[in-house]
């Protein structure tokens, strides 16, 4: 994934958790992945997430991995 995929992947993921109403560590719990990980994704300091944990962080919010790589 280039970088402008990943910073559409974070911003995508603090658009639909905001939505949702919960807080990162709450996105953590409910998708089984570290708040860490949820911060450094969002934040845009992992520059390559895994596909399995962008998939985890889909499930959780109720969206499809292509609702978060489109713009």
């Amino acid at each position: 994934m280039s970088k402008k995929e990943i910073s559409t992947i974070a911003k995508n993921i603090k658009k639909y958790r905001d939505k949702m109403g919960i807080s990162q560590d709450k996105l953590s719990k409910l998708a089984d992945i570290t708040l860490y990980t949820i911060t450094k994704i969002e934040s845009g300091a992992t520059p390559d997430p895994r596909i399995e944990t962008v998939k985890k962080i889909a499930d959780a919010l109720g969206v499809g991995i292509d609702d978060l790589m489109k713009k």
